[in-house]
Parts: structure tokens; C-alpha cells; sequence
């Protein structure tokens, strides 16, 4: 088996915060993100919309899309209603050959809101998590369909969240409903990623690596700040930089035979950590592990 590697964006450029990364060009990302190795890229705010534009700036620099954020609103609006909103990035994911649609219902989501603490968040009573479960199945077939699957990713300060609740969401979903596993969040909900590598595997489509400092994790939870504030700490880091072992999360990706993209993904303010130092630094990280457990990187 083999695994590809990619980056987001947002260690260069933070779309929730402009102000983080602001000045930072596409064509710097792009261009480090390929310097420290990666083959893959998810998309982010500066990213072209249009795939005759993105297409030609990714080969530049040996790049493929590795898939994307797409923030719902199913709790709000009708299944054909999201259809028509996702409509233009799907039109474009599909022309970029991208793996999948990270997608996660921000509806009522604190995680923007400076003044929520994360004890605030959205929850749903058992009638809406029905409904809801619904129309996450429908978009599901409907974007399966489309040849696009649906990775639903688990957020801070969404309504879904934690272990729980994600586990909830993948047993009262239709089989076509992927997931995203990030190990950052899920820890930071006081999740167990080996759990759900275990017990889902069939559903995961695609993961990212996003690792904690515990030291952080352990203050924004005994002072339950906001999602901002906690990354603004430095909650989140790099793989290898964190305390999360990946070790064992990569021997259980390996016995499932998981051959998707492994996506460091890490939100930090680019002025106290150099995105491209951060990069090389998870990616060199991930490279150990998989070789340590005997899992091929695929760089083409």
C-alpha cells in the first residue's frame, strides 16, 4: 500500500483570520508547499475558482488539489438548495481530479466567534440529528454520484464534534457518507483517533494531521476559550511538533490498507511559525513514521 502527502493552506494564509498570512501569495504556498515535498494541496480562499485558471498554476508546481473545505448549511437549507450552492466547487473539484469534498456543517458554528467559548457550541436534540443524518445521507448520494464523495469532517465548535458525535453521524448515515479524520480536533474534542481508525475504516476517505501542544490543549480546556483564542495560543501544530503519536494510527491505516491522502494541516499565526519551516518539519515527521511502519509514499 501507499499514501500520498498534501498541505493546507492555512499555515500560510488563514481564511477566518485575513489578517493572518494577508500578504502571503498563492504562488508562495504553492511554491513551498512543493519545496518541502508535498505532491498535494487543498484549496483555500486565494485558490482560483475556475479550473482553466487552477489547473495551470498547481502544474507549475507539481501540485495536485487534494481535495477542499466546503462549509454546509443542511441544518437551514434543503438538500437541493445546498446542491446549488456547492454546484461551482464541485464543478471544480471534479475538473481537478480532486479525491473528495471535506465538508462540515457550520450552521450556528462558534468556531469564528472570538467572544464562544467552546463549551457554547451548537448541539441538536434527537429529531433534528434524524433530519440532519438525512440530508447528509442524500447529499452524500447525491455527490457519490457526481463522482465527488462527501468526507464529512468533525470541527471544533460545531455540531459535530466529538467522538460521539461522529460516531453517531457515521452509524445513522448511508454508507456513502465518508469521513475526514482529523487527529488534531478529534483530540482536542477528547476524541481517540485509534478508535475511530479501528471501528470505521470502511468510511474513512481521507485524513489530516494536525497534531496539539498537550500544554495548550490542557489550558483552553481548563479555561474553555474560544476556537480562536485556543489556536491564537498555539494549540495546533505540525505533526511531530505536537504530542500525538502517529505511529500507531499508522500501523492501523496500514492492516486496513488505507491508501488515500495524509493532509498536514496545522492553523498558526505564519509570523511565530514560518510556514515553510513548519512544513518541511511535519512532512519530514510523517516520512519517518510511514517508513517506520513500512508504508510507501507515492510521489507522482
Amino acid at each position: 500500500m501507499s499514501v500520498k502527502l498534501g498541505v493546507a493552506p492555512i499555515a500560510w494564509s488563514n481564511d477566518d483570520m485575513p489578517e493572518l498570512g494577508g500578504e502571503t501569495s498563492l504562488e508562495q504556498c504553492l511554491q513551498e508547499a512543493s519545496q518541502a515535498g508535498y505532491t498535494g494541496v487543498e484549496s483555500g480562499g486565494k485558490f482560483p475558482k475556475k479550473s482553466s485558471e487552477l489547473i495551470p498554476k498547481l502544474n507549475t508546481y507539481n501540485l495536485k488539489l487534494c481535495s477542499g473545505w466546503y462549509g454546509a448549511n443542511l441544518r437551514k437549507n434543503s438538500v437541493e438548495e445546498e446542491k446549488e450552492l456547492i454546484k461551482e466547487q464541485l464543478k471544480l473539484f471534479k475538473d481537478c481530479n480532486s479525491p473528495c469534498i471535506v465538508f462540515a456543517e457550520v450552521s450556528g458554528s462558534i468556531q469564528g466567534d472570538p467572544n464562544r467559548k467552546l463549551s457554547t457550541r451548537p448541539k441538536m436534540e434527537n429529531d433534528e440529528w434524524k433530519i440532519f443524518s438525512k440530508k447528509i445521507s442524500e447529499m452524500g448520494k447525491y455527490l457519490e454520484d457526481q463522482g465527488m464523495p462527501l468526507a464529512y469532517h468533525h470541527h471544533m465548535g460545531t455540531v459535530v464534534e466529538t467522538q460521539e458525535d461522529t460516531e453517531r453521524l457515521l452509524d445513522s448515515t448511508d454508507e456513502c457518507v465518508k469521513l475526514t479524520l482529523d487527529t488534531g480536533h478529534l483530540l482536542f474534542a477528547k476524541g481517540d483517533s485509534k478508535k475511530i481508525l479501528e471501528n470505521y475504516s470502511g468510511r474513512i476517505k481521507h485524513v489530516h494531521c494536525k497534531d496539539i501542544r498537550k500544554h495548550v490543549l490542557e489550558k483552553s480546556l481548563k479555561e474553555d476559550l474560544s476556537f480562536r483564542d485556543a489556536f491564537l495560543e498555539g494549540a495546533f501544530t505540525v505533526p511531530g511538533d505536537g504530542c500525538i503519536d502517529y505511529k500507531p494510527l499508522f500501523e492501523i491505516l496500514k492492516k486496513k490498507d488505507y491508501s488515500g491522502w495524509l493532509v498536514v494541516e496545522a492553523e498558526q499565526d505564519p509570523k511565530k511559525a514560518n510556514p515553510l519551516e513548519y512544513a518541511i518539519k511535519g512532512f519530514n515527521y510523517l516520512k519517518k513514521i510511514l517508513n517506520q511502519t513500512n508504508i510507501e509514499i507515492d510521489q507522482k
